[in-house]
């Protein structure tokens, strides 16, 4: 914490007159209100002035940087990311701002000078093969794709090689090379395979290869529809990854998920908002700072940024989603529900809007109503894409307590999406829940394994079958490899701590009980306590 002492340094006669210290004092204190109250625009411009008066305190350029990447101030953010480099205390993320503006800037000297900065000071260096690249792109010093290819980034720089060897190869107009390594990466995107579709889309679009364009926005999403349709009617998609703004605020983004999964909040926020200065019109930025800012409680500052994803782009439906969160994260649940319900009232809504109204209605713990508005959108859902709205209704009704109209509409699912691991993991733990056709369970969960056997949920449903059907050796080694998977998941801890009782392991159980009572629900708290007190009884076995 910085202490205010700090701002009362006399000021030497000649440079600074009594009065500037209080200044300095009024601003700090100013900014921290604002700061408290959630006003991070006013905050930010609060330490910068601090900042200003108090050029040699490293905490003061901290905590405006901090706050100004938090309210999207670039220019403030920028500023006190060159001051704490001009007193050596630039934290690695910083150190991407600082190249992001080399790059829009085009100005590859300062770009090469941030980047060898970066290969210094070793924490990003995962990324220097692709940031290499795309400043050659930029500067048209050698080859982008070689550079990629020489490597250097280790194992975790070759996490992200294959999507951006693929934009790489689409933005050097090497279109008949990326064409097959964008379908490649596209199997293994999950869940962003569509925002790369759409980028893909949008440069070949930009490109003249409308042909080519559509063809990657065909796998049914509603969003690749509604690419698609603007594509056919002569419009432009937002979103194109073709130089080296664009590649890098991607990467940027990418690494942003991947580092928001473990919780390194400010410093994903940080690389999130860099995103977005450098690209401004790609929306997944915008989505994912949103969600950065939503989970630091920074709700204005989530708004803000989800209207800056336009109303005609792709993902504006995952904006109003994103939106419908934040209103129910607020506790403003009848304005989140009026306003997904008036958007299926508007001429041309479709599956996506009723999927929006059941998990507003979900969320607020009206299953039934939820459940229903899933059956409308099934109702309207393309064939190919219906098995996920029958999924969302079956588990809904089965969270309303009506498991045989539930076991129906998960049965139609399963019909229509045989391979859907999620699917059949539903189906089978629902039975194992309700100690029904365990046989049959265990079936479905194994085949769900075997799609998806690093999936540590359904390897804590496998485990779980073992141990209900008495196989407890087979049980402990599943249930303990789905722990190694997610260790934090409190459903996966308690089966194992179960599992541990039968045989006689008790201490390993009081232990793993305990770890599942960190993130226990109140009602599973209550369960778990007994039997960290009292032991396993069939009273407090886990359901």
């Amino acid at each position: 914490m910085l202490a205010l002492a700090a701002l009362t340094v006399t000021a030497s006669p000649g440079h600074a007159s009594r009065g500037e210290p209080q200044s300095a004092i009024r601003d700090y204190v100013q900014a921290r209100a604002a700061d408290a109250d959630g006003r991070l625009a006013e905050a930010a411009r609060g330490y910068a002035a601090a900042m200003a008066r108090n050029p040699a305190d490293p905490m003061l350029a901290q905590r405006s940087y901090r706050q100004a990447m938090g309210a999207g101030d670039r220019t403030l953010a920028l500023a006190a990311a060159r001051r704490l480099d001009a007193l050596g205390a630039l934290p690695p993320d910083g150190r991407l701002l600082i190249l992001s503006a080399a790059v829009r800037d085009r100005d590859w000297k300062a770009a090469d000078a941030a980047i060898e900065a970066i290969a210094r000071e070793k924490a990003f260096g995962f990324l220097l093969p692709a940031l290499r690249a795309w400043v050659a792109l930029g500067s048209g010093r050698g080859d982008p794709v070689a550079i990629l290819d020489a490597g250097g980034g280790g194992a975790l720089g070759a996490v992200y090689a294959g999507e951006q060897r693929a934009f790489l190869l689409l933005a050097g107009k090497r279109t008949a090379e990326a064409i097959p390594a964008l379908r490649a990466q596209f199997a293994l995107a999950a869940g962003r395979q569509v925002r790369l579709r759409l980028a893909a889309a949008a440069t070949l679009r930009s490109r003249g290869k409308r042909a080519e364009a559509l063809a990657m926005l065909e796998d049914g999403a509603p969003e690749a529809a509604i690419g698609r349709a603007r594509i056919v009617a002569g419009k432009a998609l937002p979103g194109a990854i073709d130089d080296p703004a664009s590649g890098i605020a991607e990467l940027l983004v990418r690494v942003a998920i991947d580092m928001n999964r473990e919780r390194v909040t400010p410093v994903a926020l940080s690389l999130a908002r860099t995103a977005t200065f450098l690209a401004p019109d790609n929306a997944e930025s915008w989505l994912v700072t949103a969600e950065l800012l939503q989970a630091a409680g920074r709700y204005a500052a989530a708004s803000a940024a989800l209207d800056e994803v336009a109303a005609n782009d792709p993902l504006a439906g995952s904006a109003r989603n994103a939106r419908l969160s934040l209103l129910v994260r607020q506790g403003d649940h009848a304005a989140a529900l009026a306003a997904a319900e008036a958007v299926t009232a508007l001429p041309g809504a479709g599956a996506a809007d009723w999927i929006r109204v059941g998990d507003v209605r979900a969320a607020l713990g009206r299953s039934r109503d939820a459940a229903e508005a899933y059956g409308r959108a099934a109702a309207l859902a393309p064939a190919a894409t219906r098995w996920s709205a029958w999924l969302l209704q079956g588990s809904a009704l089965e969270e309303a307590g009506d498991w045989p109209a539930a076991k129906v509409v998960l049965e139609q699912a399963r019909q229509a999406a045989p391979d859907q691991a999620v699917i059949l993991n539903l189906l089978g733990y629902a039975q194992l829940e309700r100690r029904q056709n365990l046989d049959e369970a265990q079936r479905l969960i194994e085949q769900a394994s075997r799609l998806r056997p690093d999936d540590a949920s359904i390897t804590d449903s496998l485990g779980w079958a073992y141990y209900l059907r008495g196989d407890a050796p087979r049980a402990i080694a599943t249930l303990e490899r789905a722990v190694a998977g997610d260790p934090a998941q409190s459903a996966i801890n308690e089966h194992l701590g179960d599992a541990y009782w039968s045989v006689g392991r008790r201490y390993e159980a009081r232990y793993a009980w305990v770890a599942a009572l960190v993130g226990a629900e109140v009602a599973d708290a209550t369960r778990l306590r007994a039997k960290i007190d009292g032991g396993w009884t069939k009273a407090v076995a886990a359901p």
